[in-house]
Formats: structure tokens, C-alpha cells, sequence
């Protein structure tokens, strides 16, 4: 039993900030109120002076390598160092769920993390770079409801980003946008399975076809033109929460991009959007839409955990009080996501995530950044007497055995269960690539792989066989000499092992017949990038993937024809 004493508690329903005892057994709040006692033998935490809150949400962000922090325990420190006790990532492959589901219970310390599941059109904002397995991309209504039933086949707990809105600011280039009919049908077959539909979207005219589809959370913050009525009472019908991540469009970040000296257009464009920005919040605020908080964290300049509490900032400096920036970043987003029930307010049953903050940030809202303690589960986790912060290490590495695929499984899957998947390069306008198995003239079956490559710099197709599920856990290969497949094809490629200290390519040439490649792992040179947990050597305990590449000049052809690819 934990006894919270001496406390102010803004609890998130509304009521007005009042001092209180909490108590906490195991997971769960037990008691709150003035007149609580405290049982004999309880801990007790020496609250007086501070508030106590609900623990925050953050319904937008990216558990991506190019973040900052950058790797999932540093992420986690992030959060539960800011008070933010659940987040939703929108960034992994669904391949991938299970194995960093593991990975986030592990931890010494986390927040809640609800893995969502991607979708976009082809050409759409999301689809510009990974593959077809990590962002789904449809057209139609059915495609909508086939890419929501495949996703709630790897347990997705929402699914975020929905790539609704093409529009790139009018700044750029624009991808393409989803259909309405889509959408509607997207939205209709994932509340079947009680889930939420969290979206991508810019305009004010998408925004009002994601409030006739009844869309759950509608972000980002709506810039292209001003709102108008029918739009507002539009999207107010729809009966969704609005959570416009102004900190990742926040123009006074360092990382933000100026427009360069002389383009007066794109200046004008760029002050014109976060106008739009902070007047669409207020106006939609102000009209009953329930706003939620979400920063498109592990964007360039847009930090994990400290942009949560920036954006409750910038929710105020739009024209919300205190007391509702604080009430988007709880309750309203434990509703959004249908886990009010559960968490997002402090009362007796719900869960005990909270945090203890040296000020009064329904007075000013800048307080939030006091963080004194956090509980998730009602396990302190950081502050006085938490546990250390997690090591920034990778999971452990597993063995695995030395055939990765001979493409004979009839679910495309490889002999080490994962799956096989593409890698064309990333941006508007990537090359075209296929691949499919297909039989062998002489009995068995092979992986072919063909593509026409884009016009722009250092066009590529590529085949990615992770050696374990969604490329998450490392594998240890060190009892292995290197790498050898059967292959024909075209011309050169590269082999790559993509590892966590960072790629080691190796080249070979193919041709119209069958050869037999042994490559050791000597031959593998290290190419300059960026690694998760860099490393200055070969080690081969950290391999996550086996990858072959075609490089070609745009509008070339390539094809390649892989089998029997293992380790020696």
C-alpha cells in the first residue's frame, strides 16, 4: 500500500484542484479524499505543497531511430522523466509488435505503449518510405476494411497514423489523399473491434470528411485556410477529439526550418499555417470539440517527453486555460483512446498513473516541467526513491540457425518466421519493385525480385529477410564464418547486414545461370550512416537483417533470383 499525502489533486474530471489523500494498492487507485486515513504499514509520501495529477498522454508520436532519443529504453526514460505515462507509437511495423511489446515490459521503467497500425494510399504521406507490410496503402472501401482486419491480426491497439491528407504545407510537393469513401469504411470496420481511428491531417476539407466518417482524434493542427462554420459544426458532429501536435509545428524550436532569404512566398506560407494552426484549435476549442494532446514526438527538434509538456504550452498559448491543456492531456486523451475507463482520471478503480509536480499548473501551465515523481501502475518510477533510469542497451541477442530462407514455406514467411520484405528507395516518386516466389526448373522454389528504378539520386530496389521477427531482437551469429546464396540475375548487388552498429556491405555479380556465393564475413565493409547503438567493428552479436540490393541508373531495369540463403 502507497499513501500520497499533503498533495492538491487535479484529478482531470472537471472538479477544481483540491487537497487530498491517495492511496494505492498494487496497480490501482484505492482512495481518494481529505478524510482518508492511512492503514498501518502503508509507505507514505510527503506530498504538501505540490500537485498531484493524472499521469499525461501523448497520442502522437514516433519510436523511430531518427528521434531524439533515438532508441527504445532511452525513449522510455524520456517519457516517464516528463510524467508521460502512456504513449501511442505510430511508427513500428506490425511485425515488429510482439517482440517490442517484450522488449517495453522488460524495462526497468516505461510508459504504456500502444503500438498502432499504419495505413496510407499509394503515393500517400507514409507510404514514402518502408514497405507495404509497415504501411498499408488502399483505395477503396474494401482494401480500407482488408488492411484494418490484417492489422487487428497483430493485436494493433489503434491505428495511427491514418494517412488521410496528402497536403505538404504548400510548401512542397503533395502526396496523394484518401478517398472519403475509404475513410468511412476504414473507420466503420475498426469501431467493430472497438478500436480508434487516429489520422494525418492538414486541410480543413479532409478535416470535415474525417468528422463525417467519424474519425476518433483528428491531428494535426488544421493550417491550409481558416475553418469555416459548416466545417466546425461538421467535425463537432462527428463526435471525435481534435489534437492539432502544435509543438511539432511550433516555429520557434531551433530545429524548425526557415524559409530560405528572399522566398518571401514560403515565408508568407509558413506564418499563414501556424496562424491557422493556433486559430482552428481555439475556434474548434471554443465550438465543444474535445481536444486532445498529441506532438508528433521523434520529429526532427520534437523531443520525446519534454515535447508533451511543451505542447500543453503551446495549447495554452492558443487560447485553452491551464486547467483544459492539462484535461486534453489526460482525460480527454484516455477517452479518445477508450481507456477512460481504465486510466486518465484520479479515482477510486482507475489505474494509478500519476504525477507529482513542484508547482501549480492549472495557475501556469509551465509548471508541468516541476516533475517531482511518477507512478505507472502505481510503481514509482521516477524521483526520490525510483529505480535508475534504463540502461541504453539493446535487447539481448538470440541464436538462430543457419538457414534463413529457402523460400519453400507456403506462407511466404522465412524458415526463421519472420517476414521477407521489400526496401525501394524512400521519397516522393520511389522505384517500382515486385517480388514473388516462384518454382525453380529444377524443383523447389526461389525468390524473384524485379523493379524499374526512379529518377533521382542513388534509385534502389531491395529484399530485407530479417533474422527476427519485425527486425527488433539481434541475432548472435558469431559461430557463423559469413553469408553464402544461390543466385542469378543481372548485373552487380550489394549484400548488406544491417546491423545495430551500423550496415557491412558486400558485392556480387550475377548472371543468366545459377551460382553459389560464400561471402565471409571479412569481405563485408563498413558503409557510413547512421546506427541505433554505434559500434567501431564488426562484432556479430547485433545482426538484424540480411539484405541484397539492385543499384541502378534511373529508368533502368533489374531482376534477381535468390534462394538457399544461410549462413556458413
Amino acid at each position: 500500500m502507497v499513501a500520497i499525502v499533503g498533495a492538491t489533486v487535479f484529478d482531470g474530471t472537471g472538479a477544481s484542484p483540491r487537497p487530498a489523500t491517495v492511496l494505492i494498492r498494487g496497480e490501482r487507485i484505492v482512495a481518494v479524499g481529505a478524510n482518508v486515513k492511512v492503514p498501518s504499514g502503508a509507505k507514505v509520501i510527503d506530498a504538501k505543497g505540490e500537485a498531484l495529477l493524472p499521469g499525461f498522454y501523448d497520442l502522437h508520436t514516433h519510436w523511430t531511430a531518427g528521434g531524439d532519443p533515438a532508441v527504445t529504453p532511452a525513449i522510455a526514460n524520456a517519457y516517464v522523466s516528463a510524467g508521460v505515462t502512456t504513449s501511442n507509437d505510430f511508427n513500428s511495423a506490425p511485425e515488429s509488435f510482439e517482440a517490442r511489446r517484450r522488449w517495453i515490459a522488460s524495462l526497468a521503467v516505461a510508459p504504456h505503449v500502444n503500438m498502432c497500425g499504419r495505413i496510407s494510399t499509394p503515393g500517400g504521406h507514409g507510404a514514402d518510405w518502408a514497405d507495404a507490410a509497415t504501411t498499408r496503402m488502399i483505395v477503396t472501401p474494401a482494401a480500407a476494411r482488408q488492411a484494418v482486419d490484417e492489422l487487428v491480426a497483430y493485436k494493433a491497439d489503434c491505428f495511427g497514423e491514418t494517412m488521410v491528407d496528402g497536403w505538404r504545407y504548400g510548401l512542397s510537393p503533395d502526396n496523394t489523399s484518401m478517398n472519403e469513401d475509404a475513410l468511412t469504411a476504414l473507420v466503420d470496420e475498426a469501431h467493430k473491434y472497438n478500436l480508434p481511428v487516429l489520422t494525418h491531417i492538414l486541410r480543413t476539407e479532409k478535416a470535415a470528411e474525417a468528422g463525417r466518417a467519424k474519425v476518433d482524434v483528428i491531428a494535426h493542427a488544421l493550417q491550409d485556410l481558416p475553418l469555416t462554420q459548416d466545417q466546425i459544426e461538421t467535425i463537432k458532429k462527428g463526435g471525435g477529439f481534435y489534437a492539432p501536435t502544435l509543438a511539432v509545428y511550433d516555429p520557434s524550436k531551433p530545429s524548425r526550418r526557415a524559409a530560405p532569404p528572399g522566398n518571401e512566398a514560403a515565408r508568407a506560407r509558413g506564418t499563414a499555417n501556424w496562424s491557422n494552426a493556433l486559430s482552428s484549435t481555439k475556434r474548434l476549442y471554443d465550438a465543444g470539440v474535445p481536444i486532445a494532446a498529441g506532438t508528433d514526438a521523434g520529429m526532427p527538434g520534437t523531443h520525446h517527453g519534454t515535447s508533451a509538456l511543451h505542447e500543453m504550452e503551446l495549447l495554452v498559448q492558443a487560447g485553452l486555460s491551464p486547467s483544459a491543456a492539462l484535461i486534453a492531456a489526460t482525460a480527454n486523451s484516455a477517452r479518445a483512446m477508450r481507456q477512460l475507463e481504465d486510466r486518465g482520471m484520479i479515482e477510486v478503480g482507475k489505474r494509478a498513473d500519476l504525477v507529482l509536480i513542484k508547482g501549480v499548473p492549472w495557475d501556469t501551465i509551465s509548471d508541468v516541467r516541476k516533475t517531482d515523481r511518477v507512478f505507472v501502475d502505481g510503481k514509482l518510477v521516477f524521483g526520490p526513491g525510483a529505480p535508475p533510469l534504463n540502461p541504453v542497451v539493446p535487447m539481448p541477442p538470440v541464436a538462430v540457425g543457419p538457414l534463413v530462407d529457402d523460400f519453400e514455406r507456403p506462407d511466404g514467411r522465412s524458415n526463421l518466421d519472420t517476414l521477407v520484405v521489400t526496401e525501394p528507395d524512400s521519397g516522393l516518386g520511389r522505384s517500382i519493385e515486385m517480388i514473388d516466389t516462384i518454382a525453380r526448373e529444377d524443383g523447389g522454389h526461389a525468390l524473384t525480385m524485379i523493379g524499374t528504378m526512379a529518377f533521382k539520386p542513388e534509385p534502389q530496389i531491395a529484399v530485407v529477410l530479417p533474422l527476427t521477427k519485425g527486425s527488433v531482437q539481434p541475432a548472435d551469429v558469431r559461430k557463423y564464418k559469413g553469408v553464402k546464396l544461390d543466385l542469378r540475375g543481372d548485373g552487380p548487388f550489394e549484400v548488406a547486414l544491417n546491423t545495430l552498429g551500423g550496415t557491412y556491405i558486400a558485392t556480387v555479380s550475377g548472371g543468366p545461370k545459377w551460382q553459389t556465393a560464400e561471402l565471409p564475413f571479412a569481405d563485408f565493409k563498413k558503409q557510413t550512416g547512421r546506427a541505433e547503438f554505434p559500434a567501431d567493428h564488426w562484432t556479430g552479436t547485433d545482426v538484424m537483417e540480411i539484405e541484397v540490393r539492385a543499384k541502378r541508373k534511373g529508368g533502368e531495369k533489374a531482376w534477381l533470383v535468390l534462394d538457399n540463403i544461410a549462413f556458413y
